[in-house]
């Protein structure tokens, strides 16, 4: 610290030596406790305009009057279990003086993911700027990437309800290296989607972690809301879009099960006409179209069923008719609005091809409910949720370290290899 401190006494511009003011002691929190520090304040160099006379130049490389490693400590826990726990962990493994608040903490995470948000570029709503003849003249890029796109729900606060966070992950099948391909790494990511502006970004920055380049071969797998289907678009001109066969089955699973409370038989003014098998045997033909690709003739069999229905509420007025004419309904909507973004799931099966988004519901599961839902009773704000992910996906992509040796050149050197 004291040797940061006189490289910041000659002018940055100028190299001129900056005239001293005074000096104080002021309170730095360490891993080793509470220490004082002697903190010089020295005059602005004439050389350039400054907006004050005098600053203090432990102010500027210690805002929070806090250790880097500290603070790394902080925050990389934080981000894994709960800041009570942070906390309490904190002050029983270092010899802290004064135990931490877990909202000094939470003060703390905020400030350091706040900084992350300002580094992050701006969105933009294509990412591909520039010709396929400049794409030809690219180095030959790494494996395929194939990103999966979920959604889960945390607990909001202060008003009772929930709120959608957006969670995914990008697999690289592998690296190109001179003698072997490494082996697949992953990187995931997370945001609160009614707060965050920038998420075509920050979905771009990960996969730019991952050596992404315009002429790479690349599967998006997704549920096929609104949100994460503007979200994909216009990252690379080679990328594939999917719609996930997971979320496709689950829907026609909870179709076929409420059919089965469907009458058997309807009386209307002449004759007894069947319902239940009718409508459980289209459902079949439609679930067989969608897995091979057919969208035509599945959007046949769904407006077959909706006649069908539509007759049955009309002449009895049966209410689990009537809310599944209603579900089929929405799934027509759903089908019809992610045409474009049905394969063929079968050919695709076959081939090996990944044509469901498994691996993103363990995603959802460690970086969102792991955290914020199981075992946790305490709501969220948007805000807080959103700058808790930006740090815990970091953390959990084995990017955390690196981002502090960044922001503090010398945190955490590696150890050097000591001779026998």
């Amino acid at each position: 610290m004291t040797a940061s401190l006189k490289t910041q006494r000659p002018c940055a511009h100028c190299g001129h030596r900056q005239r001293s003011k005074g000096s104080h002691t002021t309170q730095v929190r360490t891993v080793f406790g509470t220490i004082s520090v002697k903190s010089p304040r020295l005059y602005q160099c004439p050389c350039q305009p400054h907006p004050t006379e005098t600053y203090s130049p432990l102010a500027v490389l210690l805002p929070e009057h806090l250790t880097p490693e500290l603070l790394f400590l902080e925050t990389k826990w934080a981000a894994l279990v709960s800041y009570g726990i942070t906390a309490q962990l904190l002050q029983d493994v270092l010899p802290i003086d004064d135990a931490l608040a877990p909202c000094t903490i939470r003060e703390h995470v905020f400030t350091v993911a706040e900084r992350l948000e300002q580094q992050l570029g701006e969105e933009q709503w294509s990412f591909i700027d520039s010709c396929p003849a400049e794409w030809s003249r690219l180095p030959i890029p790494n494996g395929p990437l194939t990103v999966g796109i979920d959604g889960g729900y945390v607990r909001a606060q202060p008003k009772p309800g929930w709120f959608e966070v957006i969670a995914g992950k990008s697999l690289l099948a592998f690296t190109r290296g001179e003698e072997s391909e490494a082996p697949v790494s992953s990187k995931c990511f997370a945001f609160v989607q009614t707060y965050d502006q920038k998420p075509k970004r920050r979905l771009f920055e990960v996969l730019q972690s991952q050596g992404h380049q315009l002429n790479q071969q690349i599967t998006f797998l997704s549920d096929g809301g609104d949100t994460v289907r503007e979200l994909q678009l216009y990252l690379n001109p080679h990328a594939e879009h999917l719609l996930d066969w997971f979320h496709v089955a689950m829907r026609l699973t909870m179709l076929q099960q409420t059919a089965k409370g469907l009458p058997d038989q309807i009386r209307d003014e002449e004759t007894d006409y069947p319902v239940r098998d009718p409508v459980i045997r289209d459902l079949d033909r439609l679930k067989w179209y969608l897995w091979h690709g057919n969208i035509y003739k599945a959007l046949q069999v769904v407006q077959s069923i909706e006649m069908d229905l539509d007759a049955a509420v009309a002449t009895s007025g049966h209410a689990t008719a009537r809310k599944l004419l209603k579900a089929v309904e929405e799934f027509h909507t759903y089908i019809a609005n992610n045409q474009g973004f049905i394969p063929n799931y079968g050919e695709r099966y076959r081939h090996g091809e990944r044509i469901s988004t498994g691996f993103v519901e363990s995603t959802v599961n460690q970086v969102i409910s792991k955290r914020f839902c199981k075992k946790q009773q305490m709501g969220w704000t948007p805000r807080g949720a959103h700058l808790l992910l930006q740090i815990r996906t970091r953390v959990l992509n084995g990017d955390w370290e690196a981002t502090f040796r960044e922001w503090y050149p010398g945190f955490c050197a590696a150890p050097q290899p000591m001779a026998a």
